[in-house]
């Protein structure tokens, strides 16, 4: 069974995904962070973000894995090409770098086809813009989760502040997440938008817990269902 969450940039996927899947049992993909590796590699080697052959080069030979302990379905590291950039991919740098990254059309098809495999193994939450639209259509349970622009921002500074990673000035947060907003729905390929049968959740004036509940919930009525 699929779990595919999508939602823009701080909406709180990535913590939602992850709570769901230890509560459900699922493994979690956070597609996310392999943009943001990608992302990290391209400025790395000197790759120009605008140059789609290049960086759909890098996507198709470059190793993306991720680190588990034992018993925990929720990846606690990432790698790429065996460098462990967990941290790396936090950062300002690359909160810029990746939207243009992700939005080349050889890298999503690059990614989309590894985050496929990965997901057809298995029960899974899964995180990411198009999940539900592209990646897994045929998801059993689409999950859009939202929340202002001004709420993500304040988020992300306080996630920032609490990593010690990333900005904290929130009119800067701010207008980088407006920026990505702006990136990610207008792309020519997979923009960001809400599958037609995907279940709209608004967390702005909502606790973390009660989104997670109320996902974890769905998914075990869609389990009954199916069975």
């Amino acid at each position: 069974m699929i779990v595919a969450i999508d939602g823009p940039s701080g909406a709180g996927k990535s913590s939602v995904a992850k709570a769901c899947a230890k509560q459900l049992g699922f493994s979690c993909l956070d597609t996310g962070a392999m943009y943001r590796a990608l992302a990290w590699l391209a400025l790395e080697r000197g790759v120009s973000l605008d140059d789609d052959a290049a960086l759909g080069k890098l996507a198709c030979t470059c190793t993306i894995t991720f680190g588990h302990v034992t018993g925990d379905p929720v990846p606690r590291s990432v790698s790429i090409d065996g460098r462990e950039v967990t941290d790396d991919i936090r950062t300002a740098r690359i909160d810029k770098a990746v939207s243009p990254v992700s939005a080349a059309p050889s890298v999503r098809k690059a990614m989309l086809e590894q985050q496929r495999r990965i997901g057809l193994n298995g029960d899974y939450v899964v995180e990411g813009r198009d999940i539900g639209t592209a990646v897994f259509p045929d998801a059993e349970l689409k999950v859009f989760l939202t929340a202002s622009p001004e709420e993500r921002a304040h988020r992300r500074v306080r996630q920032n502040a609490d990593r010690g990673v990333g900005s904290i000035d929130y009119p800067e947060v701010l207008a980088d997440i407006v920026r990505r907003d702006e990136c990610d729905s207008s792309r020519a390929t997979n923009p960001l938008r809400p599958a037609d049968d995907a279940i709209h959740i608004d967390s702005t004036d909502r606790y973390i817990e009660d989104i997670i509940a109320q996902i974890v919930e769905m998914a075990r009525h869609t389990q009954e269902v199916l069975r």
